[in-house]
């Protein structure tokens, strides 16, 4: 029987990147597990209650776990592994115990924190946690996982990873984003619980400085002020949590454009409920996404796949994600460039559909399926 151990907190509490990720993998591992295999999912708080898994898989809670991250991840994750004697350990965040002495299978979504440092500021516990250990964890694996061509360049280029040992294996979309039900009813819960009036722009994703919210906002304002047509029905919908590094206090620009536009015309919500996503992408008239650098860039194939078109920019790995069925933004800086490219999307009908046609084609490409089964084949072979 051979055994491969998870580490699997990720998936505690309110599941961001790593946590939706790792559930994937294992929703489609679930069905297609070999009778010779077996999981060990290793938790630090909590054992989440929505985990429908089969027999082959042993959900363990780590005592002690819950006082640190860190005392989870370099103590009791590596003692552990070690008594369970897992043929490998595998690590879907970045990070694996830096003293583990066994086999390690590490994911590594983006190195942006080494790549681009002016993008991504780290305060002094990332820098030892996240930076030196992820480049040490990298180095000890004897398999990496990255999401994208580019990040297994910059992997290369940065950490002098030998490329053989790193495996491109592409994100997709959850099973929820190809649901055809669509309820009238549901479309007019969710703008009332949102407050949206007519049509609106979206923008859904944690607010970087690098994803240029400010400038997207003073694009939308710059817009409705020009086009008459827009004046007052037009909105711009924001959905994510405020971590700019210098901080940018987003709120009081919103406050200032919709005193300006005398209306509530950008609005803004660190959260929503996940299964409002779906009708959010749907009804939304374009979705708006410019950054300077993702690893992957899922929010984009999540509004393709719901037919909405897409502005974004043609950096880092966002080629691969939207090949050529979007807007792009050559300079993200560039509030003029920004609502022009916003205009367009709306008022070019011809150009819409066109984008809409080569979204769902560009979709096509990926699935968790063959994100799993790459996975999973390379986790046995070190085995």
């Amino acid at each position: 029987m051979r055994k491969i151990g998870i580490d699997s907190h990720y998936l505690e509490g309110k599941r961001t990147g790593v946590g939706r990720y790792l559930s994937n993998l294992l929703k489609v591992w679930n069905t297609v597990l070999p009778p010779d295999v077996r999981f060990i999912l290793y938790f630090r708080k909590e054992i989440p209650l929505d985990l429908k898994l089969g027999k082959k898989f042993d959900l363990k809670l780590l005592k002690y776990g819950k006082f640190s991250n860190a005392f989870f991840m370099h103590w009791l994750l590596r003692k552990k592994a070690k008594r369970d004697r897992v043929d490998v350990l595998f690590c879907p965040g970045y990070i694996a115990p830096v003293f583990y002495n066994g086999s390690i299978a590490l994911t590594v979504h983006d190195i942006i924190y080494e790549a681009r440092p002016d993008l991504y500021k780290l305060n002094f516990a990332d820098k030892i946690l996240l930076k030196k250990v992820s480049k040490i964890s990298s180095r000890k694996a004897k398999t990496i996982f990255v999401p994208s061509e580019f990040t297994k360049k910059e992997l290369i280029r940065f950490y002098d990873i030998d490329k053989e040992k790193i495996l491109v294996t592409p994100l997709a979309v959850d099973d929820c984003f190809f649901s055809n039900k669509i309820s009238k009813e549901k479309e007019n819960l969710i703008k009332k619980k949102y407050n949206i009036e007519g049509k609106f722009i979206l923008y859904i994703g944690t607010i970087f400085n690098r994803r240029h919210i400010p400038e997207i906002i003073k694009a939308f304002s710059l817009l409705i002020k020009k086009k008459k047509s827009f004046k007052h029905s037009l909105q711009f919908l924001i959905v994510g949590e405020n971590k700019t590094s210098p901080f940018v206090d987003i709120d009081r620009l919103i406050k200032k454009v919709n005193k300006t536009l005398h209306r509530r015309a950008v609005l803004r919500y660190n959260f929503i409920n996940s299964n409002d996503l779906f009708y959010l992408y749907h009804l939304s008239e374009l979705f708006i996404y410019i950054s300077e650098y993702e690893g992957f860039g899922l929010p984009l194939l999540e509004a393709m796949v719901c037919k909405t078109p897409v502005i974004t920019s043609p950096f880092a790995s966002i080629p691969e994600v939207v090949g050529e069925s979007a807007i792009f933004v050559k300079n993200p800086n560039n509030i003029k460039e920004i609502s022009n490219a916003i205009y367009t999307g709306l008022a070019d009908k011809k150009l819409r559909e066109n984008l809409i046609d080569k979204g769902i084609e560009q979709v096509k490409k990926f699935s968790w399926e063959k994100c799993a089964e790459k996975t999973l084949n390379a986790l046995l072979s070190i085995c």
